[in-house]
């Protein structure tokens, strides 16, 4: 099966290069039965990948389970993925079988993995690890034949760094990793989308199929769809419904789409944001406060010169002096005579630019050009550190 049949055969529609990568990787590892980690905002789509990794794996004559973690009462997650004995809890009134067992030789996807409990985790790694679990009230150990296939729309490394999952099983589960786009990097497939769904909707409905003008078309592409695919076909379903002219105009779009709020978190780029290493943001936090101690520096050396001639500056008319005066006015006065001549000097060109691109020719002179060892090193994904080559003309 290659990219395009697996496309057709699991509905996913789009061209996006990002999109077909992820497809592409999902059919190379297969056959394998390598663990699958997939990262993707809410609403990409991600419950296909493992159906495509499944469907193309050795195991595809076995069962599949799909699992929402975060759907299941933490009380109750041991004895839905494991099974349980009777009498082991209050209400277990009969022997079950987890879904490790009932889906014994075939796949099992864990969508939204970061919502396991910790001790929850440490159950699945040994599963992970060994093949062995045992069920809730018992003692005995049993044997599975299970591949394991996770997502996640959380950053799990800032999950483990708050000891809210395990490393050990992140590194287990996370063996290749497939990231997903959200749908406001997929401009160029929003419009297909839209067609697409406004077809099955008129038929399902059956309803005369909806147009789109052109400049209507450019509304779609610039909304930033929070909900990804989801809220597109949810909207979709919406103006097949409810809106009596069946060719969309701008006005009307702009009319009934949701407002978008310019510093909602929804709008941020969660995979941007999360390929920010600790380093990055204390350079910047260390930045910003550099360029605040700098501008008082150059505000009382102006006033010292000014009045060189007195010896007490009025610093009743500048309040915020007369609390740092005494801490900086000493050192700005025994800065060498070239900073005097030229106080704008002072402030270092330590720009987090500059340390972003210091930072990544140190790492690819550390492993010698490679390109993967370098993104490791580094605590961003490949693909990003491709871009930040690009960005930075390294």
């Amino acid at each position: 099966m290659d990219t395009k049949q697996a496309k057709h055969k699991f509905g996913i529609i789009g061209n996006n290069f990002e999109l077909n990568r992820a497809i592409q990787v999902a059919l190379q590892v297969a056959p394998t039965d390598i663990s699958v980690l997939i990262n993707g905002e809410s609403g990409t789509g991600k419950e296909n990948i493992p159906k495509i990794i499944h469907q193309n794996s050795k195991r595809k004559h076995n069962p599949y389970v799909a699992i929402n973690c975060g759907a299941i009462p933490e009380g109750t997650i041991d004895s839905e993925l494991f099974g349980h004995e009777k009498g082991s809890f209050t209400g277990a009134h009969d022997h079950r079988k987890g879904y490790f067992e009932t889906a014994n030789g075939g796949t099992i996807f864990l969508d939204e993995v970061a919502e396991l409990p910790l001790s929850t985790q440490v159950r699945l790694l040994r599963v992970l690890e060994t093949g062995e679990f045992i069920k809730v009230g018992s003692s005995k150990t049993q044997k599975t034949d299970i591949r394991v296939v996770a997502a996640t729309n959380v950053n799990i490394n800032i999950a483990v760094r708050n000891n809210k999952f395990r490393e050990d099983l992140y590194y287990r589960l996370n063996t290749i990793n497939i990231q997903l786009p959200p749908l406001r990097k997929r401009k160029e497939d929003i419009l297909m989308l839209f067609r697409k769904f406004a077809t099955d909707f008129s038929e399902k409905y059956k309803t005369t199929p909806l147009h789109i003008e052109s400049a209507a078309s450019k509304v779609l592409e610039e909304y930033s769809w929070p909900g990804n695919i989801r809220q597109l076909k949810n909207f979709v379903a919406q103006l097949c419904i409810i809106e009596k002219q069946r060719i969309i105009s701008e006005e009307t779009l702009k009319n009934v789409l949701p407002v978008e709020k310019k510093n909602s978190p929804m709008l941020i780029d969660k995979e941007e944001k999360s390929e920010l290493s600790e380093r990055e943001i204390l350079y910047k936090v260390l930045f910003d406060m550099k360029k605040d101690i700098t501008e008082l520096k150059k505000i009382t050396f102006d006033l010292i010169e000014r009045n060189s001639g007195t010896d007490i500056i009025d610093t009743d008319s500048y309040p915020v002096l007369k609390e740092v005066q005494d801490n900086i006015s000493s050192s700005i006065i025994s800065t060498n005579e070239k900073q005097r001549k030229n106080p704008l000097e002072i402030e270092e060109s330590l720009s987090l630019f500059e340390q972003e691109k210091k930072l990544i020719e140190k790492a690819l002179k550390k492993y010698k050009g490679k390109r993967k060892s370098a993104a490791k090193e580094l605590g961003i994904s490949e693909r990003t550190l491709y871009r930040k080559l690009k960005e930075f003309d390294i």
